[in-house]
């Protein structure tokens, strides 16, 4: 009987198949278009920026806006992006249930410490705020649900990157070097190990002079990052409550929300005693 020969060992890995689809890629390439136009664009834009024609485009737009994913303005000269795609991400099972485990505990820690707090996840290049609750004070900082920051400028961003796996970190630079054609930082795996070992980040905002960002690593039940907590810490003059102990409070309510997403808690990560194994003294 003649031997078979194994034509795995020798085969090249089959490439991934591709198959174009025009009208597809044509209606994604609009929509991450106004993903990054806030202030809308006219048919005549989006035709000029896509190298389309202006028929084939009107007819997209069309499409898109009767499907609620664009919006014209008052004088209809003009289409920005709604809110259908932000509200489709929250209803993914995942995000609706960090969220709806999330907010009723950062509600208790914005009154334990008299400051606003936001929960962020890495998208692309960006963290996006999927929750945020305000301050209890009349005056405060906070930033809005929805919002997009620049990865490499956001505490939230810094804080999940350090506490994922190295392929999901390299993925994260890689994407978001390639969306915004810049170099990767190069004190930033330095700042990545500082924060993995202190296990959270606190620095003064990229964006805003006077805030302070605190945040905390939302982990899942590998241990690996999935959000981050932010407290935009302002300092009031009639305060009591000092950096430290919201630094405190962020970090018991970060392992809440954890623990919730699946996390394993500290008592059951620790060695068991023989008592709780099930053996007990002789008296």
């Amino acid at each position: 009987m003649r031997a078979a020969t194994s034509r795995s060992n020798t085969a090249k890995p089959q490439e991934k198949r591709y198959y174009p689809t025009p009208a597809l890629e044509k209606g994604l390439d609009i929509l991450e278009l106004f993903a990054s136009t806030p202030e809308g664009m006219t048919v005549s834009e989006v035709a000029r920026r896509l190298d389309r024609t202006m028929s084939e485009i009107f007819r997209m737009l069309l499409c898109l806006e009767h499907r609620g994913y664009l919006a014209q303005s008052a004088n209809r000269e003009r289409y920005h992006l709604t809110l259908r795609l932000f509200r489709m991400g929250q209803e993914h099972p995942p995000t609706k249930r960090m969220v709806t485990e999330a907010l009723p505990i950062m509600h208790a820690l914005a009154q334990e410490t008299r400051q606003s707090c936001h929960l962020g996840v890495i998208d692309g290049s960006h963290v996006v705020i999927l929750a945020q609750v305000d301050s209890p004070e009349p005056t405060g900082f906070y930033v809005k649900m929805g919002s997009k920051v620049d990865l490499m400028h956001a505490a939230t961003g810094h804080v999940i990157m350090a506490h994922q796996t190295e392929d999901a970190r390299e993925r994260a630079i890689r994407e978001w070097a390639m969306e915004t054609q810049k170099k990767k930082p190069v004190d930033l795996d330095d700042h990545l190990a500082k924060i993995r070992s202190r296990g959270y980040e606190r620095r003064a905002s990229y964006e805003i002079t006077g805030v302070m960002n605190i945040s905390f690593p939302i982990l899942n039940a590998q241990g690996n990052a999935i959000a981050g907590l932010t407290v935009p810490y302002v300092k009031r003059i009639e305060d009591t409550i000092d950096p430290a102990t919201v630094t405190d409070a962020i970090g018991r309510t970060s392992k809440q929300i954890s623990e919730a997403m699946g996390a394993v808690s500290e008592l059951e990560a620790e060695p068991s005693s023989p008592r709780k194994r099930g053996t007990s003294s002789k008296k």
